[in-house]
């Protein structure tokens, strides 16, 4: 290696940290997105083995939408490696030269092989990378070593002889491994369409015409990369259907100018000719996997696959200069062109750099290089819809379906922000032309592989729109069926159906659609949530907890599993279950610490173990995030109410009483401090009239009325009003006696002539302020024994359907929530055993009470 100073180092550093600073601004876009911000296998939850058994973006390498692991920026290193390792081995020994091979260069190269769907072509390269060195493989040596050999010359030349052997290892172990690779992809290539290829579907001689023509293409990327586009699918250059198209002329030129650097780097011996084979060897070996020459490709032309080519072009520029610098009279103006050269080159990457800011800036820039290509279309409306802009992604769409009418994605995203604009009509008018232009099923031909996957989301979407009428929910439940029926292992299919029977009641059928897509992928947690909602559902709690804990084992931080799993354990009654379940509501609240409701859940918890200090803490955070939460208030005024701290109680319950005046229990609890703690019967009755005004026929506000009568010695009006509760409760012994009781004391006041009204409506003394029953008993069955918003939660849902043309979202179940503190979702109300035992305590309690009441007042 050529000596290199510091300045060059310096240089060399500069000029590359000045072109790709502006970089580190720039956020992850296009298939960025995918491989690394989506990709499972960058987590750590997720098994190392998965780097060698998914692709590039953590797809499998057995389903047929895997791109087969082209990574062409990570396998740049082993590429690199085994390189140089392979240009220093060549002058070992001859034993050294095997045993590197086989220890060093093989670990690369089986590293490559998993990364990289190019990697038995490198194995081509290093065929090339000998002659540079060892001059083994020179047209002239060839033909000498041929000449002795057919004229019966004893030996071998030692160079010919050391390269044959390293590459019999070469070969040896590439055959290997390819057997290996080809095992575990099943001898599948990928799915594409002439969306993403339209040569590649092309007829004689079109096909050959546009294939040919695409070198040239890509030779010029190289050369003057002005007009650089992120994406060239789709109609990004026209098909060559003659060839009397004067693009054929280009094709000529580029096979003229190929075969005489060829011609010039095997005839000669000279270090020009070996710099020359090098450049060839990196520019056209590492191509041929995307010259559409053995199989087609899933692009027209992709700027990732000249990285490696781009640095045989180096070589042939480094090369050039070389030769013209050491020509005298030429010297300055070949350093000037080297100059001018490296900054236009410096400034147009430094700009270019721009580009890559965000998923907009990268798409428009795109379409100013080529407007002709639907997918830049609708990349560019993806972009809007992220922001939420749906009226400008809908003109995007729309412009990709008039460049591409016949494009299904182009469609279904039109129909995806109809619906996001909520014009329903237009929606399913768009996703039925998408489905239009679907392929008709053929009898006996598997139809997955005329058709991208990601189209057959059609059916999905549409049916997601349509199942929002509930008279068409067969209708959308037949879509589904339709899905399955082309690819039977559609797993989204399944996973939205299994949602569609469930809003239907159908239990049975959801969950064997649930497990349906599991046989498909045991590894998605949210398919083991959506399991244990059906579950839930269909009254089996424990099998719903097994489910939640499966989910978490996959992904501990599931949200949504989280909380439901720790309701679920909350409302089972088992004390031991709520260490557990306080530990998961935390880690909720972790992941989602402005949602009230783990908080409220913490809070409900703690009530639950007569931790006050920290229920009162969770009650109190929950209502800061969610002003006039419902629960929350009513629960933590109970709290005081219970820990005798009344005053606290009345200004929390005021709160709730000004965002749900309709409120009853509030109004109840309100009303019992009032009347118990107070002594403000005028507050109370406020409280129950308006309690009656709500609902003229609830027994307990019109017996806590009849109470406040009785307290302002009005004995008249409230033997009218127990009248009239027993009327609403005939089978309620304790006002059939309240009522036998003030009865009696009327029949006494009269008989001693006493007035059987206070006209002041002064209350009885203190040791006569025991009543019937009255407002205590209503607090213990209506607000004590059971405390409000405890409910386990079918919440959440299976993952939506709805795709997008260029992405396809992981299957995520979804989760609303509304202001009074509960989920939306099905739901399954359990009341705790601990809470039946409360409320049977309190009656008992209530009773004894009522007798000593009875016994005070007949003493009267």
């Amino acid at each position: 290696m050529a000596f290199v100073s510091w300045k060059e180092i310096v240089l060399l550093t500069g000029l590359v940290a000045g072109c790709y600073w502006n970089s580190l601004s720039c956020g992850f876009v296009f298939d960025d997105v995918s491989a690394i911000l989506d990709n499972k296998d960058l987590r750590p939850t997720t098994p190392l083995r998965n780097l060698f058994l998914n692709d590039f973006w953590g797809t499998p390498m057995t389903e047929e939408r895997s791109h087969k692991s082209y990574r062409p920026l990570t396998v740049l290193t082993f590429r690199l490696n085994y390189l140089f390792s392979e240009l220093s081995a060549a002058s070992y020994h001859l034993l050294n030269v095997v045993l590197h091979a086989v220890v060093c260069v093989l670990f690369l190269r089986v590293c490559r092989l998993f990364l990289d769907k190019t990697s038995g072509l490198v194995a081509a390269l290093m065929f090339a990378v000998h002659p540079i060195h060892t001059e083994a493989f020179t047209l002239p040596m060839l033909i000498d070593t041929l000449r002795q050999i057919l004229r019966g010359k004893d030996g071998f030349p030692y160079a010919v002889l050391q390269t044959l052997l390293k590459l019999i290892v070469l070969i040896i172990s590439t055959l290997l491994l390819v057997i290996i690779r080809v095992q575990v992809i099943q001898s599948q290539l990928p799915v594409f369409t002439r969306f993403d290829n339209p040569a590649a579907v092309s007829s004689t001689p079109s096909r050959q015409l546009t294939f040919n023509y695409l070198l040239p293409v890509n030779a010029w990327l190289l050369l003057n990369p002005s007009e650089l586009c992120c994406d060239w699918t789709m109609g990004t250059i026209p098909l060559i259907d003659s060839v009397l198209d004067l693009r054929n002329l280009a094709t000529l030129a580029f096979y003229t100018l190929l075969g005489l650097l060829a011609h010039h780097s095997l005839r000669y011996r000279h270090n020009s000719a070996k710099a020359v084979m090098m450049a060839l060897s990196f520019m056209v070996l590492p191509f041929i996997p995307a010259s559409n020459l053995f199989f087609p490709v899933g692009f027209v032309v992709a700027e990732r696959v000249l990285y490696v080519p781009s640095m045989g072009f180096c070589v042939l520029i480094a090369q050039g200069f070389k030769i013209i610098s050491n020509i005298g009279q030429m010297k300055k103006i070949s350093w000037l062109m080297i100059g001018v050269l490296l900054t236009t080159h410096a400034v147009k990457t430094f700009n270019r750099n721009w580009d890559w800011e965000s998923e907009y800036t990268l798409f428009t820039s795109a379409l100013k290089v080529n407007k002709n290509n639907a997918k830049l279309w609708n990349n560019v409306g993806h972009a809007l819809e992220n922001q939420n802009s749906y009226e400008r992604a809908l003109k995007y769409f729309l412009q990709a379906t008039r460049v591409q009418p016949d494009d299904i994605g182009a469609h279904m995203n039109v129909g995806r922000t109809y619906k996001n604009l909520n014009r329903s009509k237009e929606a399913e008018e768009a996703y039925l032309v998408a489905k239009s232009l679907m392929p008709q099923v053929i009898p006996g031909k598997k139809y997955a592989t005329r058709v991208a996957p990601n189209h057959l989301n059609v059916y999905i979407n549409l049916a997601n729109l349509i199942r929002a009428n509930d008279s068409r929910l067969e209708e959308a439940d037949q879509l589904y069926r339709q899905a399955i029926s082309m690819r039977p292992d559609f797993k989204q299919a399944y996973i939205s159906r299994g949602e569609l029977l469930l809003k239907m009641n159908k239990l049975t059928d959801a969950r064997d659609a649930y497990l349906r897509a599991l046989d498909l992928d045991r590894t998605n947690a949210d398919l083991w949530y959506n399991l244990a909602i059906v579950n839930i559902e269909m009254k089996d709690p424990a099998e719903a907890l097994k489910n939640f804990n499966h989910a978490l084992e996959l992904s501990p931080r599931h949200k949504l599993a989280l909380f439901n799993s720790a309701l679920l354990m909350q409302e089972s009654g088992e004390p031991k279950f709520w260490p557990e379940a306080n530990r998961r509501f935390l880690m909720y609240v972790e992941e989602e610490p402005n949602d009230a409701n783990g908080y409220f859940n913490l809070g409900m918890l703690a009530m639950d173990a007569n931790e006050n200090a920290a229920a009162e803490r969770w009650m109190r955070k929950a209502i800061s995030l969610q002003a006039g939460f419902r629960s929350a208030l009513f629960n933590l005024a109970l709290l005081y109410s219970q820990n005798k701290r009344e005053t606290d109680a009345l200004p929390v319950l005021d709160e709730l009483l000004q965002h749900h005046p309709e409120h009853i229990k509030g109004l109840i609890l309100k009303g019992d401090i009032l009347m118990n703690h107070k002594k403000d019967t005028r507050g109370a009755k406020t409280c129950f009239e308006r309690i009656l005004s709500m609902d003229p026929t609830n027994v307990q506000g019109k017996h806590n009325l009849c109470v406040v009568y009785f307290e302002e010695r009005d004995l008249p009006r409230a033997e009218r009003c127990l009248e009239e509760t027993l009327a609403l409760a005939p089978n309620e012994e304790y006002v059939r006696r309240h009522l036998s009781i003030v009865r009696n004391k009327m029949a006494a006041m009269s008989a001693a002539g006493h007035a059987l009204s206070s006209e002041k409506g002064a209350s009885v003394s203190s040791a006569k302020e025991e009543k019937p029953q009255g407002v205590k008993e209503a607090a213990d069955e209506t607000a004590v024994g059971v405390k409000e918003g405890r409910s386990a939660e079918a919440v959440g849902k299976a993952a939506k359907g709805e795709k997008n043309a260029r992405k396809s979202s992981g299957g995520a179940a979804d989760q609303s929530e509304p202001s009074d503190g509960s989920q939306t979702g099905k739901r399954t109300t359990y009341k705790s055993t601990k809470d039946i035992k409360d409320i049977e305590e309190k009656r008992a309690a209530a009773l004894k009470r009522l007798e000593e009441i009875e016994r005070i007042l007949s003493n009267d």
